[in-house]
């Protein structure tokens, strides 16, 4: 996830200054706070946000809180972390479904914030996760082909669309695919509304009708969080004139300030309940204010990784390599396929990286387009190969190497470079036979207890 990436270097540099101190005073803050006041300024955070932000660590800083665990760094940054928390609000807030099927979602936004395709995540959420019965339906009438995109999505999520058509009116719809919903036992009916350009009093008055009608037990909010400083002033005009119940924040991959997310929380009062983190069906995350004011401070994430895994990982395969490398037997081609698959379900390199404490600075070398193109380029070897030379690759001879790179518009060097590190890759499994893998996760767990952080010493523990 890009999001955070610029912040977050620039939030651990400046605050990094403070380590070596005695104590903390104004004096030795003073530096400090004016530069996370230059870094959440240009992250897009609305003024008012950072005046507040900064006046509450300061206060808390220069109070009663000190602990003598803590080196004057450490507390600083814990102080940061938790007023983060504050900020985004400190915890995560689930939806809130009523017992009496069907729970209405409604989905609200200007056109272009991703409505459509959140709705779509959603219902797979709720139907994976929460093992809901879902219905969508669309009452934009407005936008052509809108109806026919969220019933393309709703088969791509398999949960069921009710058929509406452009010539009818919203309300209409409305009213009957609630009954609808009713009668086929639906636990949650996710209504997909028209959007505009831009705020305008029609599409404000449409919505408020909608809502009389619908009662819906979620009311969110689809805002772009590329927009940055606009989309804080576009949500407190849907706040003011709708009951809104939260917040879906969305294109968040795609924006390495985050100032959004860090402000619709202070200036709506409405909770952040989900984040867009791609373009895939399955790219959505429960918004947790803690987990991210970690990675934004280059704490690292281990339990949305954690999540992430169990939710992403073929865990057949998983289990079949684990056991071949606890045997000894060969990791061959086809498992490093398999790696470089998982890897890509994972979101890449980068996206597992930036989740490992004190990983977050690797993150953002694994982003830059060397080395995706290096991925890129291993897997489109792999699978011009056949099954009988991932099996065996000594056999690669000459012309079988001309043919496989030919065929994967790569080089012989590339080829070669792949090989080079199957091999390495190979060694280090031989070495993890047997107990070798518990003697390497008892040296990691000894590295983790002297610091936390797998990357280097002195990762303060709060």
């Amino acid at each position: 996830m890009a999001i955070f990436a610029s912040l977050s270097e620039k939030l651990s540099s400046s605050i990094k200054k403070i380590s070596g101190k005695a104590s903390l005073s104004e004096k030795n803050i003073q530096d400090t706070l004016r530069e996370v006041r230059i870094a959440l300024l240009e992250a897009d955070v609305a003024l008012p946000v950072v005046k507040n932000f900064l006046s509450d660590v300061k206060d808390r800083a220069l109070g009663t809180e000190v602990s003598s665990s803590l080196d004057p760094g450490q507390q600083f940054l814990k102080i940061v972390r938790n007023e983060l928390e504050l900020l985004m609000g400190e915890k995560n807030e689930s939806l809130d479904l009523k017992d009496s099927p069907p729970s209405i979602i409604m989905m609200a936004g200007l056109q272009g914030a991703g409505k459509t395709t959140s709705a779509a995540k959603l219902a797979k959420y709720l139907k994976i996760e929460k093992r809901k019965n879902i219905m969508m339906v669309s009452t934009d009438i407005y936008r052509p082909a809108a109806i026919e995109q969220l019933r393309i999505l709703s088969e791509e999520v398999d949960v069921d669309f009710f058929q509406s058509r452009a010539s009818q009116k919203p309300k209409d719809i409305l009213n009957a695919a609630i009954a609808a919903a009713k009668k086929q036992f639906i636990d949650v009916l996710i209504i997909d509304t028209a959007g505009r350009l831009h705020i305008d009093n029609e599409m404000m008055s449409e919505l408020k009708d909608l809502t009389a009608v619908a009662n819906p037990a979620e009311l969110l909010f689809v805002i772009d969080a590329m927009i940055g400083q606009d989309a804080v002033n576009t949500a407190k005009v849907f706040n003011d004139s709708l009951p809104l119940s939260g917040v879906i924040l969305t294109k968040v991959d795609g924006d390495t300030r985050g100032g959004a997310a860090l402000s619709v929380r202070q200036i709506t009062g409405k909770p952040i309940k989900f984040l867009g983190v791609g373009e895939k069906t399955d790219a959505l995350e429960p918004f947790y204010p803690d987990r991210l004011a970690s990675r934004i401070l280059g704490m690292g994430d281990m339990l949305s990784l954690i999540e992430e895994v169990e939710r992403k990982v073929d865990k057949v395969k998983a289990d079949k390599l684990a056991s071949k490398v606890v045997k000894g037997k060969r990791f061959d081609l086809d498992d490093l396929r398999d790696q470089l698959q998982q890897m890509k379900n994972m979101g890449g390199m980068s996206s597992m990286l930036e989740k490992l404490p004190g990983a977050a600075s690797m993150a953002h070398l694994a982003q830059n387009s060397q080395v995706n193109n290096q991925f890129d380029k291993m897997q489109y070897i792999l699978d011009s190969m056949t099954p009988h030379e991932r099996k065996f690759p000594d056999v690669l001879n000459g012309s079988r190497k001309r043919r496989i790179t030919t065929g994967s518009g790569t080089s012989i060097q590339d080829l070669n470079r792949l090989i080079k590190q199957h091999k390495q890759m190979s060694k280090m499994m031989k070495k993890m036979k047997g107990k070798g893998m518990q003697n390497m996760m008892r040296n990691m767990s000894g590295m983790m207890n002297q610091g936390g952080n797998l990357l280097g010493k002195g990762f303060p523990k709060f």
